[in-house]
């Protein structure tokens, strides 16, 4: 099976991981040493993100394996 040209989840991983570190950053320069808490609410975002992100593609490729054992197990009916 080929893979697409373009992958939409690692698009939306570093994305959200980019913004993530921006705000971090932003946020440092901004406020100093009170935007600790922001940074770390930032942080556990980013790592909510990547979980789901993870989970949507380990669905996304058992699926797609099941519809292949699927298609393999009709190939195999077919040819009896």
């Amino acid at each position: 099976m080929a893979r697409p040209a373009f992958d939409t989840l690692r698009a939306l991983a570093i994305a959200s991981q980019a913004t993530g570190f921006i705000l971090i950053i932003t946020l440092e320069t901004l406020m100093g040493d009170a935007a600790r808490p922001w940074q770390g609410w930032t942080l556990a975002a980013m790592v909510a993100a990547a979980l789901w992100i993870a989970l949507v593609r380990l669905y996304r490729r058992n699926r797609a394996r099941k519809a292949m054992a699927r298609r393999l197990a009709d190939d195999d009916g077919d040819a009896d």
